[in-house]
C-alpha cells in the first residue's frame, strides 16, 4: 500500500528477500520505530488488530474467528498481531494451506508469552528486527561512505561539511524516531519520554497482565541510562541504584524486569566476539548494554543538547551508543553482524563487524577528533595480540569519530569514518 510521503528505510530490500523466502514475515522492534508504516509499505491489504473503530471490533473479531482476518490481498499486514496471540498459530496453519511465499507481515512491539501458542513458526513464519532510524535514513548523514563497500576494499577518501559538538548532542536527543524529524530542537526528548511513560504505565502490564512496581522499574531504566555502553553486571546495576537512587532492588527483581524490557524491545545489547577458536585469549562473554535508542537514555537522565555538551563523559558514551546503533543497521544489510570485543586484560573495541565469510573489522569509536591517534595506536596494538595469540587478525581497522570532516586512510592503515558520512 505504497504511501507518498513515505521515507524509505534501509530494512526495505530485507524485507522484501523475506517476503520471497517465508510464508509470512514478523517485523518486530520498539515502539515508534516504524514498522507500521514500512510494512504496510510492502502490503497490498491490512488489518489494524488495535484500531479505535467500532469500539476496538478488530481485536475481538480476531479473537473470535481469527481466520476471517486473513482474507485479503497479499502480502497482508497484520498489525501488534501480539494483543491477540492466537493468530500466530491461525497464520502458521494458513500459510500451510496456500502452500506459497509473502502471504503475512506480521507487526509486533513486544514479545507475547508462548502460552497458548502451539508452535514455533520454524520453516513457515520468519522474524525481521526493525529498529530506530540512523542518520543516513533521516538524513543526517551525507551517505559520502559506504560500510559494505569498504569492507570489500572499495573506498575513496573525501570531504564533508563541518559538524559541531552541539548539532551531534542534538542528534542523540532527538533519537532515531520517524517522528521527531521535523520537530523543533527545544521539543525533541518529548517522543522519548513519551515513549517510556506509556511502556512503564501501560505496555508492560498488557504484555501479561501481571502488576510489576512502575518505580522499581523506572529506577532500573535510569541505571541502564547511566550505564550505557557499559558491560555493567546485575550487581552493578544493584548497588548504582542503591548507591544513587537510595533504593534496594534484590537480583531475581532485576533480572525479572529486564527480561520484560528485552520482550518489549527496549534493549539492544552487544554479544561478545571470539576472534577465533583456537586463540589463546580468554574473551570476557558480558554483553556491553544498550537501549533501544540513546535519546531514551537521555529522556531518563533529563539531558538536554547542551547538557551533554556541558558533561563530556556521559556524551561520550551516549555518542558511542548513537554510532552501535547505526552500525549495526548498516551492517545487517549486507548480512554482517555487530558485536564487542574484551579480554581479561581489558582490552577491548567498541564493535566488530564480523562479515558472512567470517572475515571481521575492528572498530574505536570516538567523539573528539583529538582522540584519533590513541583510538588507532590502541586498534593497532590489540589486534597485533590478537594476531600473536593465534587468532584470526582484523581485516579492516576503523575509527569512528564525530567531530571530523574528512574520511580517509592513515598512514598505519587505519580507516578514519565520520558518522555523518556514513551510510550502508
Amino acid at each position: 500500500m505504497e504511501r507518498k510521503d513515505y521515507k524509505p528505510r534501509l530494512i526495505d530490500k530485507r524485507l522484501d528477500d523475506f517476503l520471497t523466502a517465508a510464508g509470512a514475515v514478523v517485523v518486530e522492534g520498539p515502539k515508534w520505530c516504524g514498522k507500521t508504516w514500512t510494512s504496510s509499505q510492502h502490503s497490498n491489504s491490512e488489518f489494524l488488530i488495535g484500531s479505535a473503530e467500532g469500539n476496538f471490533q478488530n481485536k475481538r473479531l480476531a479473537e473470535l474467528a481469527p481466520e476471517t482476518v486473513l482474507a485479503g490481498d497479499t502480502p497482508r499486514m497484520l498489525d501488534e498481531w501480539q494483543e491477540v496471540p492466537l493468530l500466530w498459530d491461525a497464520v502458521r496453519v494458513e500459510v500451510d494451506k496456500r502452500n506459497a511465499k509473502g502471504q503475512f507481515i506480521l507487526t509486533g512491539s513486544a514479545t507475547p508469552n508462548r502460552k497458548g501458542i502451539l508452535h514455533s513458526g520454524a520453516g513457515r513464519i520468519a522474524r525481521l528486527r526493525m529498529r530506530p532510524m540512523t542518520l543516513f535514513e533521516s538524513g543526517d548523514s551525507s551517505g559520502k561512505v559506504s560500510l559494505s563497500e569498504l569492507c570489500e576494499g572499495k573506498f575513496t577518501p573525501c570531504m564533508n561539511g563541518e559538524v559541531t559538538l552541539l548539532h551531534l548532542a542534538e542528534l542523540i536527543v532527538r533519537g532515531g524516531w520517524p517522528g521527531n524529524l521535523n520537530v523543533p530542537v527545544k521539543n525533541a526528548s518529548i517522543i522519548a519520554q513519551e515513549y517510556i511513560t506509556a511502556l512503564l504505565e501501560n505496555d508492560i502490564y498488557r504484555l501479561d497482565e501481571v502488576k510489576r512496581d512502575v518505580r522499581k522499574m523506572h529506577l532500573l531504566l535510569k541505571s541502564l541510562a547511566r550505564n550505557e555502553s557499559t558491560i555493567a553486571s546485575v550487581a552493578v546495576l544493584r548497588k548504582d541504584i542503591s548507591g544513587v537512587d537510595g533504593e534496594n532492588i534484590d537480583d531475581d527483581t532485576i533480572n525479572a524486569y529486564l527480561d520484560v524490557f528485552r520482550r518489549m524491545f527496549l534493549l539492544d545489547n552487544q554479544l561478545p566476539f571470539a576472534p577465533a577458536t583456537r586463540s589463546s585469549i580468554r574473551i570476557k562473554q558480558a554483553e556491553k548494554r544498550h537501549l533501544a535508542d540513546p535519546s531514551l537514555a537521555c529522556a531518563l537522565l533529563k539531558m538536554t543538547p547542551q547538557g551533554l555538551v556541558n558533561d563530556l563523559e556521559t556524551f561520550g558514551f551516549l555518542f558511542e551508543a548513537l554510532c552501535i546503533r547505526d552500525l549495526r543497521i548498516y551492517a545487517e544489510t549486507f548480512g554482517a553482524e555487530l558485536y564487542h570485543y574484551r579480554d581479561y586484560k581489558d582490552n577491548e573495541f567498541d564493535a566488530v563487524i564480523e562479515l558472512p565469510d567470517k572475515r571481521w573489522c575492528g572498530v574505536e569509536v570516538k567523539l573528539g577528533a583529538n582522540q584519533i591517534d590513541s583510538a588507532s595506536e590502541n586498534l593497532l596494538r590489540i589486534n597485533k595480540a590478537i594476531e600473536d595469540a593465534n587468532g584470526d587478525p582484523a581485516s579492516i581497522l576503523i575509527v569512528v569519530c564525530g567531530l571530523s570532516n574528512a574520511a580517509y586512510r592513515r598512514p598505519d592503515g587505519v580507516y578514519v569514518l565520520p558518522i555523518t558520512m556514513l551510510k550502508d
